[in-house]
C-alpha cells in the first residue's frame, strides 16, 4: 500500500552503495520492456570497467574478462546476483555510452518517478560526495519495480551464479532464512556502513525495509 510502518531519519539522503544497482537494474528492465535492449543483446566489456569493477578493483565483481563480449541476461545476473561493479559499469557503457551520462539518466529517471532525494553520480555506488538517496526513496523504488517488473524481478532471488568458472552466492542474507523474501540488494562501503533493501511477501502482504549506516555484516 505503500504506508509506512516504522521510519527513522528515512528522508535524509545517505550513501546507498550497492544499493545503487536497484536503479542501475530499473534503467535496464526499463529499456528491455520499451524493446532499447534485448536479453541477447551484448556489450564489450572496456579497459575502464575491467579495471575499476574487475578483481583488481578489490570491489565485488563479476570477473568479466577484457575485451570479451557479454549479454544483457548474463550482465544482469552479474549485477543481481553477484554485485558486480565491472558489469555495471559495461551496462552504462554500451547503454549511454559512459558511466558518467548513464548516471545522469539515472538520475533523470529517478526524480520522474518521485524520487527527490535521489542524486546518482555513477552505476555502482562507489562512494562520491554527492551520490545519495534517502531511505524512503529506496523504498519507494522497490515497490515500483517490484509492480512494474514482474517478469524480471525473481532474478533477485536467484541464490547463485557462476561467471568465467567463479561461483558466486547472493549476497542477500534474508534469503532462505525469512519466509517468502526474494530480494533485494546488500550495500557496503567504509562510507555507508552496511545496508539491505530487502522484501518478503506472505499471502497479499508485502513488506518492503532499508537499513543503513550499521557497524558490520552480523549487525545486518
Amino acid at each position: 500500500s505503500g504506508e509506512v510502518l516504522f521510519e527513522k531519519d528515512a528522508r535524509q539522503p545517505m550513501a546507498p552503495a550497492s544499493m545503487t544497482k536497484i536503479m542501475t537494474a530499473d534503467m535496464v528492465f526499463k529499456a528491455l520492456t520499451d524493446g532499447t535492449l534485448t536479453p541477447e543483446t551484448e556489450f564489450r566489456v572496456s579497459e575502464d570497467a575491467w579495471r575499476r569493477g574487475g578483481v583488481k578493483s578489490g570491489s565485488s565483481t563479476m570477473f568479466l574478462k577484457l575485451g570479451s563480449s557479454v549479454s544483457v541476461a548474463d550482465l544482469m545476473k552479474g549485477v543481481i546476483i553477484q554485485s558486480g561493479n565491472d558489469a555495471c559499469i559495461v551496462l552504462a557503457e554500451g547503454m549511454a555510452g559512459s558511466e558518467q551520462v548513464f548516471a545522469e539518466q539515472m538520475t533523470t529517471r529517478a526524480r520522474e518517478m518521485g524520487l527527490s532525494s535521489a542524486t546518482f553520480r555513477n552505476s555502482t555506488g562507489w562512494p562520491h560526495p554527492e551520490h545519495e538517496i534517502s531511505a524512503l526513496d529506496l523504498a519507494k523504488l522497490a515497490q515500483q519495480q517490484i509492480a512494474n517488473y514482474p517478469q524480471y524481478y525473481p532474478l533477485y532471488a536467484e541464490r547463485d551464479f557462476t561467471w568465467n568458472d567463479i561461483k558466486q552466492s547472493n549476497r542477500n542474507p534474508i534469503l532462505g532464512r525469512v519466509n517468502g523474501a526474494a530480494g533485494l540488494k546488500t550495500g557496503h562501503t567504509e562510507v555507508s556502513g552496511y545496508g539491505l533493501v530487502g522484501s518478503s511477501k506472505r499471502g497479499d502482504d508485502r513488506r518492503i525495509i532499508v537499513i543503513n549506516g550499521l557497524d558490520s555484516n552480523s549487525g545486518r
